[in-house]
């Protein structure tokens, strides 16, 4: 058999295709059969009235949802226009004080502790870098760009004069609002965040004290989101869902306090996570054979994976379930699913190495690329060891956003392990493809399980959100339907369609996790729907919903 090698540091292709349209393409007018359409456009409105609702003073509690976070970081521009900022500005018109917010000391984004990057003491990531900008393709960092964009803002020092309405605190959980020392610096990084240090002042106290000490006459309350989606944006790697028991006690906990003093208000309930571009951008099947590059190591691949293949056949006809279901081909005339680590298959590694080891034609296979016959034994382990829990991608699988930028590139420390093992540095690599010839591991895939882990989880929560909301007479706004009809086909909104697409459907930041400005707006919106139905107002009648047009869809890489 020819040796070729993978020269698998070619396949970065593999997602330009998914992100070629202009970020212009989300600024035009739209279809006009989707617009939406008012025949009383010459009726005279009605006077705006706030109904029952008392907005002189309105306060905000959340997570990054009601920070304004977008594209991966909190800046200024995108504080300004976060939900809550859009809504006091309209509760201004009838009544509603000011609204301040813990303002960024910059628009790049990005956090220092001391002067310095906080990073991951693992993969020595910047875990607060500055924010994403669309590249012309895709998402960039903003300093690929503009090198000289630098965080200017220090959680250590220089702490904005509160008290603060937007008490949005990105990363936090339900129970981090009622968490002394959530705002504390000598907890971090174990127990304290940044952006709460920030709010706090460096305190002791907790978010939701620093609300009810402002005696709010009117509320937002948008949290759960996290409760959920570290582990789903981890692939289930890393992170926990939060017990029931905890999020009852957390969320009742909000919801007696902040009505304690007869303010009124609205919540929100948690939406699907895997509704959002960070689950679905990334098709299962992106291993493309119109590209020449990955066209021409076809035939290598399907000559190691037929080994494999043959295996698989063998274990089922011994008796183990379905292993064929694990065979792995890569296809010459279509696209073709990525290799993935399932924890959830039954590991049979032993059994891999076991049957190659008693292959009469395998030393061969290992002498064609160049190893000594007697070196089967270590490959056959290699084999096993890679191989127990492997499969390909099926279309109920959800990879990650980020893992865009690793599938076909080589994995320089599996590489260097392989190459410990007697394989040639060549060799090695080819056999190190993230996704191709190496099994893309647990953190960058949503299994289905996993899915059902977080889909039980948000059902869960949400049915405490919707019964608290209701017993304690405050409005309620369906986060869950709204993002989901983004999903499913889009929401129009004045000469706009907007749709969970990234890039281009024009309410998902580049961080496909949070909305940019005009979902915001689009948010704002619904707020004020939910806020008319329930207390009587009249934001909607009184043509005082915000045109989403108006926000923008991204942020200039100049922007300062």
């Amino acid at each position: 058999m020819e040796k070729k090698r993978f020269k698998m540091k070619t396949l970065k292709y593999i997602f330009l295709s998914l992100l070629t349209l202009s970020m212009v393409a989300c600024e035009n007018d739209l279809v006009e059969d989707f617009r939406e359409l008012n025949d009383n456009n010459d009726a005279p409105l009605e006077e705006l009235t706030a109904g029952s609702a008392d907005f002189s003073n309105y306060v905000s509690l959340g997570n990054s949802l009601t920070a304004g976070f977008t594209d991966n970081a909190l800046f200024i521009a995108g504080q300004q226009n976060s939900f809550p900022n859009i809504l006091s500005q309209k509760f201004a018109l009838v009544g509603g004080g000011n609204f301040t917010q813990p303002l960024m000391n910059d628009n790049f984004g990005g956090l220092l502790l001391g002067g310095n990057p906080v990073l991951n003491p693992s993969t020595g990531e910047n875990l607060f870098a500055p924010r994403l900008v669309f590249g012309g393709v895709g998402p960039v960092p903003l300093q690929s760009i503009n090198p000289m964009a630098m965080s200017t803002t220090d959680f250590a020092t220089g702490y904005p004069t509160g008290p603060f309405n937007n008490l949005g605190v990105p990363g936090a959980a339900s129970f981090h609002l009622i968490a002394p020392g959530y705002g504390s610096l000598a907890n971090f990084p174990s127990a304290a965040n940044p952006y709460a240090i920030r709010v706090t002042g460096n305190t002791d106290s907790t978010i939701l004290e620093l609300a009810m000490a402002q005696s709010p006459t009117f509320f937002s309350l948008w949290i759960g989101n996290n409760d959920v989606l570290g582990y789903a944006t981890s692939g289930g790697a890393s992170g926990t869902l939060t017990d029931q028991a905890t999020f009852d006690f957390a969320y009742n906990t909000l919801i007696s306090t902040l009505t304690s003093q007869g303010a009124k208000g609205i919540v929100a309930n948690i939406p699907d996570v895997t509704t959002i571009p960070y689950f679905t951008t990334v098709p299962f099947a992106p291993l493309d054979p119109s590209n020449e590059d990955f066209a021409a190591q076809i035939p290598t691949l399907n000559g190691v994976f037929g080994q494999l293949n043959q295996v698989f056949a063998f274990l089922e006809s011994q008796g183990i379930p379905n292993a064929t279901e694990r065979s792995i081909v890569f296809s010459e005339t279509g696209a073709s699913a990525v290799v993935i680590q399932d924890e959830n298959l039954m590991n049979i590694s032993a059994q891999i190495t076991a049957t190659l080891n008693a292959s009469p034609t395998f030393p061969t296979f290992v002498e064609s690329f160049g190893l000594p016959a007697a070196a089967s034994p270590i490959v056959a382990n290699l084999f096993g060891l890679v191989y127990g829990q492997a499969r390909q991608a099926n279309a109920d699988d959800l990879l990650v956003l980020p893992s865009s930028s690793i599938i076909g590139e080589v994995n320089e420390d599996f590489a260097a392990f392989l190459g410990s093992q007697g394989l040639p540095p060549a060799l090695a690599a080819q056999f190190a493809a993230e996704g191709v010839s190496l099994p893309l591991e647990d953190k960058w895939v949503l299994l289905p399980e996993e899915q059902a882990e977080v889909a039980v989880a948000t059902t869960s929560f949400n049915a405490t959100i919707s019964a608290s909301a209701t017993a304690a007479g405050l409005a309620f706004v369906d986060a869950n339907a709204l993002l989901t009809q983004l999903a499913n086909g889009g929401i129009a909104s004045g000469d706009f369609i907007l749709n969970s697409g990234l890039v281009t459907g024009g309410a998902f930041s580049l961080d496909g996790v949070h909305p940019n400005a005009r979902g915001y707006a689009l948010i704002a919106n619904e707020f004020m729907r939910a806020i008319d139905a329930t207390y009587g107002s009249n934001f909607e009648a009184s043509g005082n919903f915000v045109n989403v047009g108006n926000y923008p869809t991204n942020y200039s890489p100049s922007l300062e």
